[in-house]
């Protein structure tokens, strides 16, 4: 059961420095907002006589804890691309320069590796200029990469270099590489505030209701399913099948569902099915093969996590940063379906697409965009007011810090029980 305290903000000490930022409301470190929305889980807390669980409000402070003029600040972009990362360093920068006065604002290359003095990687220097236009590009301006760094040397080099501001852009792996950053800063009694930035393309970080990139992704998806379905519906029994990603999580999956509502399978690895039913399971293939002799076409969305159960080897390997490596459940599907129509003898025309990567590479736009300026600035208020071991997150519409601890704890899923899914089901067929 969640308490007020799972919800606790670290400082690094007292803010006794006028804030040079104007024009805009200062937020007070009381103001919060609620985690739970239903009055009546509020009141159960109330009534059992609870501080009711809050969010700590992101945004600027009258007082800051950090002197600009002594700021030095690193930011890095760890784990998989997504379409937003150079908005974020962007605004980062124009916000720590502009509103702060920061002046020394260095990219670390390539994630954590570029800490370790031992890959022989140089911090690159941000300034207004060369931040101007690299959000018209996707990617990463100062790459990416996954793996362990020693800890040790990480704030070896993060002291050695000055930096006392640390922004870690990247997932759950990056969050809590950032967060034991965050403590053995403590154990050293350093000055160095620790601010995560959640970046996962599969919305599937908890206590956030939304993380950026995600919103560019369901709209490139759209874009692949829109081809799926011409191709489906221009060949007699055709069957578009588009893989996206979602390791654990089928957001992208369901959100393109909805977004493209001539998809009529969406298969999520948190909603298991069988090919043939032999496992108790609902069955794909007999669905599929009566659709198709009925329908003559038919668009199934697939994400990367789905379907785990159907793969006999149960050794599987993980990448860098510890993720367990999944089968490829599009080829699979895409054999196992051309197998079964061929053993019943019906004819079938599968198109299959795996857009992937090219989906995770775009830059962010409308919205999205729009997000991670809002996201970015709260980061920098955040670590200017001495915050630390926090995450950067938005929930029922506001800004918030997250503890770091708090929001890695799990993955959020998709609830087979709340409206989204019912919603999808309501436009599927299987």
């Amino acid at each position: 059961m969640l308490t007020k305290d799972d919800f606790i903000v670290s400082s690094l000490g007292k803010c006794a420095i006028p804030s040079p930022v104007t024009g805009q409301k200062f937020v007070r470190d009381d103001e919060s907002v609620t985690y739970f929305m239903d009055p009546a889980e509020i009141n159960g807390y109330i009534g059992r006589g609870e501080a009711v669980p809050a969010f700590e409000r992101a945004g600027a402070r009258e007082m800051i804890y950090h002197n600009p003029a002594w700021c030095r600040a690193a930011i890095l972009t760890a784990g998989g691309l997504c379409p937003g990362l150079n908005e974020v360093i962007k605004f980062l920068t124009l916000c720590l320069i502009r509103n702060y006065g920061v002046r020394d604002i260095y990219g670390i290359p390539y994630g954590y590796r570029g800490l370790n003095p031992a890959r022989n990687l140089r911090p690159i220097k941000l300034t207004e200029d060369m931040v101007d236009a690299i959000h018209e590009a996707g990617g990463s301006i100062l790459g990416s990469s996954r793996g362990q760094e020693d800890v040790g040397t990480i704030v070896d080099s993060l002291k050695q270099l000055g930096i006392n501001l640390l922004f870690c852009i990247g997932g759950d792996g990056t969050s809590r590489c950032a967060h034991e950053i965050a403590e053995e800063i403590k154990k050293r009694q350093l000055s160095i505030s620790v601010v995560a930035i959640p970046k996962t393309i599969d919305n599937d970080i908890n206590f956030i209701d939304r993380t950026f990139g995600f919103a560019t992704a369901v709209r490139e998806a759209g874009r692949f399913v829109s081809c799926a379905h011409n191709e489906a519906k221009g060949a007699y029994n055709g069957l578009g099948l588009i893989k996206v990603m979602g390791r654990d999580s089928g957001f992208i999956a369901a959100y393109t569902a909805l977004a493209n509502p001539f998809i009529n399978y969406c298969l999520i690895p948190e909603d298991p099915f069988s090919l043939d039913g032999s496992d108790g399971l609902k069955a794909l293939l007999p669905h599929l093969l009566e659709r198709m002799n009925r329908k003559h076409h038919a668009v199934i969305i697939v994400a990367e996590g789905a379907g785990q159960n159907l793969f006999k080897n149960s050794d599987r390997k993980k990448d860098a940063s510890g993720n367990i490596l999944h089968e490829d459940i599009g080829l699979l599907l895409k054999q196992e379906i051309a197998d079964y129509f061929k053993r019943n003898n019906t004819e079938l025309n599968i198109k299959y697409f795996d857009p992937g990567y090219t989906i995770r590479s775009v830059s962010a736009e409308g919205d999205d965009a729009v997000f991670c300026a809002m996201l970015a600035q709260s980061a920098a208020h955040a670590a200017m007011a001495g915050k630390t071991d926090v995450m950067v997150g938005h929930w029922g519409g506001e800004f918030t810090h997250v503890p770091i601890a708090l929001a890695t704890r799990q993955r959020k899923k998709i609830d087979l029980h709340t409206p989204l899914w019912s919603c999808v089901k309501s436009l599927i067929c299987f």
